[in-house]
């Protein structure tokens, strides 16, 4: 049948099971959105139009996450496509599936420093996994197909599909169905490799297990469950592996890492074996690589051979899919008894307890969030103290629960993702946790929250400072706060009013009780401005270019002080 290319995009969408586009349109991108205007009214897919670019990415990013979904965001050509950008870059850090599709000007302007024209495939190369420049409609469905399957294999990640606005215009003969060619080999590691990591778990005194992301987007939750049973060892993870082990099992240690509890940092100082599975060993994680794990042995399970040795060299690798390799070792090792180490690391959880700090702070907010929701809810964070404290005080069953960027740290972020995990799991209640400063730059989102009346709950740490920055200036600068100070009495509660959402001020924990219960039972988005100090910090916390053993606290520091 024949179809103009801006047909060929809708039907490859329905093709590939989208429901949901995050977009703003523009001059390049009309004919798309003309065509989509049809597809709307029968009820074959849904636009949600954002407030801003780099809100469409980021609601497409917080709605694969939430799914499982491939997201898929709209822009149009020059500052729309840019403003995509630092939504593609999260997604990319962080290994989403998303698919970026933007307009270019006409091919005969291509090149030529036309009105609105920019590259938009060469300055997203680096952030993709690949980036398309389509420009004649005879490739438009095969492109597309392509983009998804690359989005969705092996490591998943971000891809661009640029289309010139006469293709989006051109006719051509368009044939459903699926583009199955595939070139990607899904690794696999060989029986010898696995009999010599399960000799190597049966042999050691001192194991540790070690979750990332990888985990999660593998869907090993329950794999890696039996392993730590079987192995009878403590769990640790990375602020992107949260949920993958129950918080509530107490096995769980843990985060490991700069802002990492005690006992996971000591313990995995001290184990003679340290299992990662599904991590990148960020520095935020490692603290000084090159004295990570120093006594013991590291086996890293990944399905992306580039992880491997990057930033800290692993004794035995496997690589591969975390489900598959996990199932394969659990099918091969035995019960193990490590009561001993156990007992050790019970001991230093009893020692070294996470505790709420008196007074009104966010760690009661969190904790109070989570009593309140079951800890069922799905948590979305921008960037910063409010991001680690969501981390340390939610109790996070499953994976996905906590929507956060961490590879790239991308403040701005909470409010979109939030916009995209509450469209994409309607079932789930979505609380977004964003400081003051985060806030600022995504509070246009929250007319999009009011538009389509989403029960999205905002809480605003609101401490009037950029309160990590300022953490780091504290310890490490002398308390010269330079351009951190935001008391400039921007008032919260008229801002988030004037954009039609329900709103609160709280300044103590009984009116932040009294406010919570009401907000997690709106229909609609509701904003709690929390009034905090200044200078709470974060603890515990591992310094810059220190080793895990190194974590310190604020009774550390005391103590130091003392002496």
């Amino acid at each position: 049948m024949q179809l103009n290319g801006s047909q060929i995009v809708m039907e490859c969408l329905l093709e590939q099971g989208v429901d949901t586009i995050f977009g703003y349109p523009g001059g390049a991108i009309l004919n798309i959105y003309d065509t989509l205007y049809q597809y709307e009214k029968e009820g074959k897919l849904k636009h949600i139009l954002t407030s801003h670019e780099q809100g469409a990415a980021h609601a497409a990013d917080g709605y694969a996450r939430a799914t499982g979904k491939t997201g898929v965001c709209f822009a149009t050509s020059g500052p729309g496509a840019t403003n995509l950008v630092t939504g593609i870059a999260t997604a990319y850090m962080d290994s989403v599936p998303l698919v970026a599709i933007t307009c270019n000007v006409g091919r005969a302007l291509i090149g030529k420093d036309s009105f609105q024209e920019i590259d938009i495939a060469g300055v997203c190369m680096p952030i993709t996994k690949y980036s398309f420049l389509v420009e004649d409609v005879e490739s438009l469905a095969g492109t597309i197909r392509r983009a998804f399957r690359i989005a969705a294999e092996g490591r998943k990640g971000p891809v661009l599909v640029d289309i010139t606005k006469d293709v989006t215009a051109a006719l051509c003969e368009f044939k459903p169905g699926e583009d199955k060619t595939s070139h990607y080999v899904k690794p696999v590691p060989t029986d010898d490799q696995i009999d010599e990591v399960v000799n190597l778990i049966e042999n050691a005194k001192k194991p540790y297990l070690f979750v990332g992301g990888g985990c999660a987007l593998s869907g090993a939750e329950e794999q890696v469950r039996e392993l730590a049973e079987k192995i009878d060892c403590p769990v640790c993870d990375t602020l992107m592996g949260k949920g993958v082990f129950p918080a509530e099992n107490p096995r769980y240690t843990g985060m490991l890492g700069m802002h990492g509890t005690k006992t996971s940092n000591f313990g995995v100082s001290h184990c003679d074996l340290l299992i990662a599975v599904g991590v990148r060993f960020s520095d935020r994680v490692t603290g000084n690589a090159s004295k990570f794990v120093q006594n013991g042995k590291i086996v890293h399970i990944d399905l992306d051979a580039a992880e491997i040795n990057k930033n800290v060299r692993a004794d035995y690798p496997l690589v591969g899919d975390a489900r598959e390799v996990l199932e394969r070792i659990n099918s091969n090792l035995n019960n193990l008894d490590h009561s001993d180490w156990m007992k050790q690391v019970e001991e230093a959880s009893e020692r070294y307890p996470v505790q709420i700090p008196d007074g009104f702070s966010c760690p009661y907010v969190v904790s109070e969030i989570c009593k309140k929701t079951g800890g069922d809810a799905i948590i979305s964070t921008d960037v910063g103290q409010h991001q680690m404290w969501s981390a340390q005080y939610y109790e996070y069953k499953e994976p996905h629960q906590l929507i956060t960027s961490g590879g790239l740290g991308t403040m701005g972020y909470g409010l979109g993702a939030a916009i995209g995990a509450a469209i994409g799991r309607p079932d789930k209640k979505v609380v977004n946790v964003t400081g003051d400063g985060c806030f600022r730059m995504n509070m246009n989102e929250l007319a999009t929250a009011s538009r389509n009346n989403l029960p999205i709950v905002e809480v605003i740490i609101n401490n009037h400072v950029l309160g990590m920055v300022r953490q780091w200036q504290s310890l490490y600068y002398g308390k010269r706060y330079s351009a951190t100070v935001l008391d400039d009495g921007m008032d919260y509660v008229k801002v988030a009013e004037g954009m039609g959402c329900r709103a609160k001020r709280v300044c103590s924990r009984e009116e932040f009780d009294a406010v919570i219960d009401e907000a997690l039972k709106s229909e609609g988005p509701y904003v709690i401005d929390c009034i905090i100090d200044s200078d709470e910090k974060v603890w515990p916390m591992v310094s810059p270019g220190a080793t895990l053993s190194d974590t310190f606290d604020e009774k550390d520091l005391e103590s130091k002080k003392e002496d």
